[in-house]
């Protein structure tokens, strides 16, 4: 018998799933779904992305709802648009052999018109990214009286976006005797307050132990210079022939540069980020999904909600800035029962954030050398001879060509067109790779010499500055409600400075150091002249110690008050027309001093 019979779907669904390819359930599946047909219950399922979550869902769900009714019975609030449009798809395969199921995706970045004209119409299931449900919602566009179920999936994500609000509006307009079922990777004391403040009693699943990661995903680091981190990044690619993956940058113009780089330097590459456009952002995803793409450069809040199967490796690019999110990008590979490896580029300082992730994900990372020029050029070597042999040959139109192709090539032994073809590609490696360097950084080595730094010259902060950057002060801090991510917009918004000119921010009560480019530190200056926050000028100066041939220098003056109130910046759908995204930098916000200017989200 179909073990999802025996848990007590029916046939139609279970037929339906079988064409999928579902075969026997997942952990997740095999111990929510029994729970959740009853539905008694509130429900708080803890699992990793990549597990079956949508299923365990949504086959209860095709169970519970009265189809012959045309009014909303069930809503699903995910985090993206991407993972909306997916799990709406996928209820509609479940659903293929039930008559007169209606689902809807409603998301921003699509026509708001079309969504509306489908809720009119009749839908039993709606999905939903929270910005735009709640524009649906403030139009009184759609009754939620009848709603049984509010599934919460990736909850950690939304209340990351900076949904919060968002899901409180929502929830206030659905019925108090609903049952929710709430969806999570890891469970933040914000989530716990979700399931406090909206449900009575919920049956809690843990699958694994909260907050690990897959336990089919290998965990590596690579410990290299910051100057060799593009260079040691495609030696691994070009050590792996075969690789699929997802490249994950810290901001958005990192991401841009590095999936620039790649496709100059003839990579199948394109970056994934909030400046696109949802169509540019379709046909991107469509690209690397048929894998017409090998390397998909994202950040993490444009990769939340990407389903694509047989990814390979993640390669952590820049490490996230909050140690929690290492385990939402790993969680892109290794889906489905399939194992996969999520790899970083880090650097000595980065050590500590390793054994961070390491107790968040109760696995340790295997310290991993950057291949050598000859080990490449090995591997891509035989990468080319397994893609000779195992070429697809079509007797029936290359035959026409044989008798021209041997009359060339007749002059030739077989050990010479074996060596021609075989070099066509790999003599490219070998000059390239020609006297390679050695990228590898022995730790104890780089120690003493960040020790030999900061004996050199301490800061206030402590610390001294990176090699090739200059330690900056300024006076906004915590206090002032920024976090790193909002300083770094910040300051590269007032500066005109790319992301990747800037270094480490070690963020303060109420100021911040923060490293820039040597190059750049002039243009710091400049920009900040004549800023100033919350009334208040504010000042940059060189700090002691951050570097040794610049003198101490500053512009700007006033007292370090601590000013609070500003717009947090958060980009919504009501706000923005159609985006998705929490708290970012977009085209009409305004600045920090309160002046209205332009700006770009660093996402």
């Amino acid at each position: 018998m179909n073990p999802f019979l025996e848990l007590g779907i029916r046939h139609e669904v279970v037929n339906a799933i079988t064409e999928l390819g579902f075969e026997k359930p997942s952990p997740i599946q095999e111990k929510a779904i029994p729970v959740l047909l009853t539905g008694n219950d509130d429900f708080v399922g803890l699992a990793q992305t990549g597990t079956g979550k949508t299923a365990a869902f949504g086959l209860p769900l095709l169970e519970q709802l009265d189809f012959s009714q045309r009014h909303p019975q069930a809503l699903v609030l995910c985090p993206t648009r991407e993972l909306c449009l997916q799990i709406a798809k996928d209820l509609e395969k479940y659903a293929k052999y039930i008559d007169d199921v209606h689902v809807v995706a409603v998301y921003g970045g699509a026509n708001i018109s079309d969504q509306l004209r489908q809720i009119r119409r009749g839908v039993q299931i709606v999905v939903a990214t929270p910005g735009r449900m709640l524009d649906i919602i403030n139009r009184k566009a759609i009754d939620f009286s009848d709603v049984r179920y509010v599934v919460l999936d990736e909850a950690d994500e939304m209340l990351n976006m900076g949904f919060q609000e968002d899901i409180n509006s929502i929830l206030s307009e659905t019925p108090d005797d609903k049952k929710t079922w709430l969806f999570s990777a890891t469970m933040p004391k914000e989530v716990r307050r979700i399931a406090q403040n909206y449900m009575t009693n919920p049956f809690e699943l843990t699958v694994g132990t909260k907050n690990t990661g897959n336990v089919n995903i290998e965990h590596q680091y690579y410990l290299i210079k910051a100057r060799d981190k593009y260079a040691a990044f495609k030696r691994i690619v070009d050590s792996n022939p075969d690789i699929f993956g997802i490249v994950f940058c810290r901001t958005k113009i990192e991401t841009q540069d590095i999936a620039e780089a790649l496709i100059k330097d003839g990579y199948n590459a394109d970056s994934l980020h909030g400046d696109l456009s949802q169509q540019q952002r379709d046909k991107v995803m469509k690209r690397y999904r048929e894998r017409n793409l090998q390397l998909l450069v994202a950040t993490d809040v444009a990769a939340r909600g990407i389903d694509v199967n047989n990814v390979t490796h993640v390669i952590n690019y820049s490490l996230p800035d909050e140690v929690e999110n290492y385990t939402h990008r790993s969680g892109r590979t290794a889906r489905a029962g399939k194992t996969g490896v999520s790899l970083s580029l880090i650097n000595v300082k980065e050590l500590g954030k390793i054994r961070r992730i390491e107790k968040i994900i109760g696995k340790p990372f295997e310290k991993k050398l950057v291949p050598q020029g000859t080990e490449v050029c090995e591997k891509q070597l035989f990468a080319i001879v397994n893609k000779i042999h195992n070429v697809a040959v079509n007797d029936e139109q290359i035959d026409q060509y044989m008798p021209a192709i041997v009359e060339s090539l007749q002059d030739l032994s077989k050990e010479d067109i074996i060596k021609r073809f075989a070099s066509l590609e790999f003599n490219r490696f070998l000059d390239y790779y020609k006297n390679a360097p050695d990228l590898n950084v022995d730790a104890r080595e780089s120690g003493r010499g960040e020790r030999d730094r900061e004996d050199r010259g301490r800061d206030r902060g402590g610390r001294s500055a990176s090699n090739g950057y200059t330690r900056l002060f300024i006076n906004l801090g915590a206090v002032d409600e920024f976090s790193r991510g909002d300083m770094l917009g910040f300051i590269c918004n007032n500066a005109n400075i790319p992301g990747k000119s800037v270094g480490k921010i070690d963020m303060k009560g109420v100021f911040t150091f923060f490293e820039v480019q040597d190059h750049d530190v002039d243009k710091v200056f400049q920009g900040f002249k004549a800023v100033d926050f919350n009334g208040r000028q504010v000042r940059i100066e060189v700090s002691e110690g951050g570097r040794s041939d610049r003198g101490r220098r500053s512009f700007g003056g006033g007292d370090r008050d601590r000013g609070r109130s500003r717009d947090s910046g958060r980009d919504r759908d009501r706000r923005s027309g159609g985006s998705d995204r929490g708290r970012s930098y977009n085209k009409d916000f305004r600045d920090f001093s309160g002046k209205r200017r332009e700006s770009k989200s660093r996402y």
